[in-house]
C-alpha cells in the first residue's frame, strides 16, 4: 500500500469540520474527505476513466482508540465514482480493508509502510487483494492535482 500525506494540519481540520464523511473521533475522516474532494474536482470524463481503470468497490473499516469502528465505502465501480460514509446498500465491496485509525493516519503521514502494516497484521484485507494496487491510479492522480503524496 502507498502512504497518503495530507497537505497540512489546517486542511485536515477544515476537512473534518465541513465534510459529510466526518465521523467524530476518527482522524481518518479528513484523509478520506480529501480523496473525495479530489474526485469531485475531476471532469465527468476523468471520473469515468478512473472507474473504468479501477472497477472496484473499497470498504474501509477503521477502528479508533476507543474501540469504535467507522466504515467508509469508495465506489470506483459504478457511476462516476463516489465516497460514502458507511456501507452502500446493494453494493458489495470487492475489497474490505480493516485498519486502526492511528495506523491509517500514520500511513497517510508517511510514518508507516503499507506492506509492513499488512505483513504484521495491522492492516487486514478481505476479498480481491490485488484491487488495492488499482487504487494507486486514483491516489496518484490526486497527488498530481492536489499536491498530497500518495504512496500505497
Amino acid at each position: 500500500m502507498r502512504d497518503i500525506i495530507i497537505r497540512s494540519h489546517h486542511h485536515l481540520k477544515a476537512a473534518q469540520r465541513y465534510s459529510p464523511l466526518q465521523v467524530d473521533g476518527f482522524k481518518s475522516s479528513a484523509l478520506l474527505t480529501q480523496i473525495d474532494e479530489h474526485l469531485k474536482t475531476l471532469s465527468d470524463a476523468e471520473r469515468q476513466e478512473q472507474v473504468k481503470k479501477v472497477k472496484g468497490i473499497f470498504q474501509f473499516n477503521v477502528k479508533n482508540n476507543a474501540g469504535q469502528v467507522a466504515t467508509w465505502t469508495f465506489d470506483l465501480k459504478t457511476g462516476n465514482g463516489s465516497m460514502h460514509k458507511g456501507t452502500v446498500e446493494g453494493k458489495k465491496p470487492d475489497i474490505v480493508i480493516d485498519v486502526k485509525d492511528e495506523d491509517f493516519v500514520a500511513l497517510a503521514e508517511g510514518k508507516a509502510n503499507g506492506q509492513k502494516l499488512f505483513m504484521s497484521g495491522k492492516i487486514k484485507v478481505k476479498g480481491a487483494i490485488m484491487m488495492a494496487t488499482k487504487l494507486d491510479s486514483v491516489l496518484n492522480s490526486a497527488k498530481e492535482k492536489t499536491g498530497f503524496k500518495a504512496n500505497l
